[in-house]
């Protein structure tokens, strides 16, 4: 049904577009303002819930696009926003005709004074900062106006970048202590004035403002990278956001980069690059991908030259790193042919033969627990992902099903599925994930702008795993994740354990390729938008829209206090009802809340829980935290009073739940040959032994086996679905 709906609305863009962009032409070919008419034509005519382009609106954009690019108002002078300001009530009518005056003005403004801002802070920091004087820095741009001369701007830069130094001064200071020769008090918070003798401030302090600058070097060096394309497409985004949070228009770069964390691979070498000034520097290499296997390239290499097969190379030092990644990406089985300065200094071609290369951190993983005289099963899926070309390929659900095969044979009693940070992803993986855990019914319900309800089913009546289950969430878990927990806690088939709520994101969008809608392009590739087009609905009718899943068992985490759900994002649809599908609750457990009880009553009494609640609150205390002092002493005091408070809560990364986990056997055997995957899953398995989360999820598989689980006929069955 999603994929007709989807199909239709397509069709339905296309047969207008194709007679409104068709051999459409703007002065010098301009693809800006096309983009800017085809996206406002697809927000109008396709999103869920389109909005009125009025005056509201154009304040709203215009107030966002000032804040995207200038956040912390270091960049335009008052006078600036002033002569911006004849635009605020134009931008609506902009957007309807095609004008893009605004961006350019805004544009243009801001290129002048990035330059300037090179130059302002190349002059404070060639200017030592004085830390005995007694002055605060306010670090919520939000309460600040924009600054009215140049003499203020450069004042705002100077407190910036005399804080930034601070935390670099500090931290040199101490390690100059503890790495001295004299009988220093290493745990001593000395005054500056206290500092010892033994110590040059004046070198240090001159060091620190080095770093700084440093940073920022490279971060402007990264900016000047940016054309004026990028900078647009910032714009785009910035009216396309103004429809809800999830909406969002890829450039074609932006594209690719969401198919591949979609789908967790790549056509490609396997290694992360970082843009140097000598080149593109190896910061990482990808267990399983070609460097890996061919082991004649290392992390701290760096590529000064990529040659396709045959070809003359080309070099790359000073390229944008983004086109040097498509010179160094291609197809499975290609060549290409890099010249690389090596860690000792020595220069040599090296070539790497092309393969899909898969992100191994993107998919589904498992580990047994042993928990005395019982096994259970632990898996972790980061996301919902699939491979949009093939979903037969490789999909989440099918990964999970193969891991609960895999489990049941190592012998589990009992499964948790951590969910916690799984943003989400694909609505089919879901469903078919969903009917994995019961014989067969509705998972979701999904409405269209305007449409009836549809109801996405589970119809295959066998069952992968019929015995205890516990899903794991906390706040970061959203959309897919929602689902799936919301059907499981609706048929009372898991124990849904974590934050008070999830993420609450209910709204499911669909990736339409812009060239897809357009006949006869002639402005090369126009990128993808990813539209909502739906929200999605409980099988009891409600929505998960803002309000996310309540867990059963509520644990609080670091996330308690903090603000980062879809009630706290820009421009999020609201929370409706609708009516509930029909649905009968799994009947395989005895007495499903009496595990519950059992649960909260293990929390109440637990200290580590307590302490976990209350270093959550302590972290809303220091985000809040928004005047900061620029004094020596009284910064280092502030310090030291977080440290003290600090050192209470490094307990929680000692604890200890006495559960052993190991991987499974399949797993094992790779160990052998990746010593990589080997260090990551051990240092998995230690986290997992620290997590009480995943403790009190034993505990209530424990409590559901033992007393809550019915007797059943036959052996579980087994099957692959997908």
């Amino acid at each position: 049904m999603k994929k007709n709906f989807i199909l239709a609305l397509l069709v339905i863009l296309v047969a207008v577009a194709s007679c409104s962009f068709t051999n459409k032409s703007f002065d010098n070919d301009d693809k800006d303002k096309f983009l800017l008419e085809l996206i406002s034509y697809v927000l109008e005519k396709g999103h869920y819930e389109p909005k009125e382009v009025n005056d509201s609106f154009s304040s709203n954009v215009f107030d966002d696009f000032i804040e995207v690019i200038d956040p912390t108002k270091r960049y335009f002078l008052q006078s600036d926003i002033d002569e911006f300001e004849k635009y605020r009530f134009m931008i609506d009518d902009e957007i309807r005709n095609t004008d893009i005056t605004f961006f350019n003005v805004v544009y243009q403004r801001l290129m002048v004074r990035m330059q300037e801002a090179k130059e302002i802070y190349g002059d404070v920091l060639a200017q030592p900062f004085d830390y005995t004087i007694d002055e605060t820095i306010e670090i919520d741009y939000d309460k600040q106006e924009f600054a009215t001369s140049k003499k203020e701007l450069k004042e705002r830069w100077r407190k910036q970048l005399k804080y930034n130094t601070l935390n670099v001064f500090d931290n040199k200071i101490e390690n100059q202590i503890a790495d001295s020769e004299a009988d220093l008090d290493v745990d001593a918070a000395y005054a500056f004035n206290e500092i010892p003798g033994s110590i040059d401030k004046v070198t240090t302090e001159e060091e620190a403002r080095e770093v700084t600058k440093n940073t920022l070097d490279e971060f402007f060096d990264f900016v000047d990278d940016l054309e004026r394309k990028d900078w647009f497409v910032q714009y785009l985004n910035t009216i396309v956001e103004e429809f809800d949070p999830h909406t969002f228009y890829f450039a074609p770069e932006e594209k690719e980069k969401f198919d591949i964390g979609m789908s967790g691979k790549f056509e490609g070498i396997g290694a992360r690059l970082q843009k140097k000034p000598e080149g593109a520097k190896i910061v990482e290499i990808i267990s399983g991908g070609p460097v890996w296997r061919d082991q004649s390239l290392e992390v701290g290499d760096q590529i000064l030259k990529v040659g396709q097969e045959g070809e003359e190379p080309i070099n790359i030092v000073g390229m944008r790193l983004e086109d040097a990644i498509k010179l160094i990406k291609g197809p499975e089985g290609t060549v290409v042919d890099l010249t690389v300065r090596k860690v000792d200094g020595t220069i040599e071609t090296v070539s790497i033969t092309r393969d899909v290369v898969e992100l191994e951190e993107s998919y589904a993983k498992s580990a047994t627990i042993d928990a005395g005289e019982n096994k259970y099963g632990l898996i972790n899926l980061p996301k919902f992902y699939i491979d949009f070309e093939n979903y037969a390929e490789r999909n989440a659900a099918t990964d999970v099903a193969k891991e609960l095969e895999r489990l049941k044979e190592a012998g589990a009693e009992g499964i948790i599925l951590d969910l916690r940070d799984n943003g989400g992803g694909s609505l089919k993986t879901v469903v078919d994930m969903a009917g994995l855990f019961i014989k067969d019914g509705p998972i979701v319900q999904v409405r269209s702008s305007g449409q009836r309800k549809e109801v996405h089913e589970d119809k295959d009546e066998r069952i992968q795993w019929d015995g205890p289950l516990v899903i794991l969430v906390n706040e970061l878990s959203a959309s897919a994740s929602e689902i799936l927990a919301a059907a499981m806690q609706d048929y009372k088939r898991a124990v849904i354990i974590g934050s008070k709520q999830t993420f609450g994101k209910g709204t499911v969008q669909n990736i339409f390729p812009l060239d897809d809608i357009v006949r006869g392009n002639e402005h090369g590739d126009l990128g993808a938008i990813k539209l909502t087009t739906q929200k999605f609905y409980r099988i009891n009718g409600g929505s998960t829209q803002l309000e996310g899943v309540k867990s059963d068992i509520v644990v609080p985490d670091r996330y308690s206090y903090i603000d980062l759900g879809e009630r706290d994002q820009q421009n999020p649809l609201g929370w409706d009802k609708i009516t509930a599908a029909d649905y009968k609750v799994w009947d395989g457990y005895i007495d499903f809340e009496d595990a519950v009880k059992k649960s909260k009553e293990r929390m109440a009494k637990n200290e580590q829980i307590k302490l976990i609640e209350e270093n959550a609150k302590w972290l809303k205390e220091q985000q809040d935290e928004n005047v900061i002092s620029l004094n020596y002493d009284k910064y280092v005091s502030k310090e030291e009073e977080a440290k003290k408070r600090s050192e209470k809560f490094k307990s929680l990364r000692d604890y200890d739940s006495k559960l052993s986990f190991s991987s499974l056997n399949y797993e094992k055997e790779l160990f052998t040959q990746d010593s990589v995957l080997r260090e990551k899953r051990d240092r998995w398995h230690k986290d997992l032994a620290r997590d009480i989360y995943v403790e009190e999820a034993v505990n209530v598989l424990k409590d559901l086996h033992k007393n809550n689980i019915k007797k059943k006929d036959g052996e579980l069955a087994s099957v692959n679905k997908g």
